[in-house]
């Protein structure tokens, strides 16, 4: 079973920009889409953005984030990016990535789809 760390977190004021990293160990990662979710405070996770397996040549986001935030992977590193430009207050989350071992993204990122969890990393946009 694949196991994701993430970081990159901290505390950005409105418009900032900030760079979150999600780092996989186990087998076999790049073949597997990967995404970004986010659980606001009193609100439940919310899948924000993906990126597929291999290449990565298919990309999905949410309509909160489309246009501001960029996913990318890097499978030497096993590494899975997600640039947020243009942060807003409503983008205050922890933020997690994970996986339904797929090679494509699934529709609507279900977060029911994800049986493993990592740590997340806190992002707190605020003056």
């Amino acid at each position: 079973q694949l196991q994701f760390v993430e970081s990159g977190g901290g505390l950005v004021q409105p418009g900032g920009s900030l760079n979150l990293s999600c780092v996989a160990s186990g087998f076999g990662v790049n073949a597997y889409a990967v995404g970004w979710f986010r659980q606001a405070p009193g609100r439940e996770r919310e899948g924000v953005s993906c990126i597929s397996g291999w290449d990565g040549r298919s990309t999905f986001y949410s309509d909160s984030v489309k246009g501001r935030f960029t996913i990318s992977r890097d499978n030497a590193e096993k590494t899975v990016y997600l640039q947020m430009n243009n942060r807003e207050p409503d983008d205050t989350a922890d933020y997690y990535c994970a996986t339904d071992y797929a090679p494509a993204c699934p529709l609507g990122m279900p977060v029911d789809a994800v049986d493993s969890w990592g740590q997340g990393t806190q992002v707190t946009v605020s003056s």
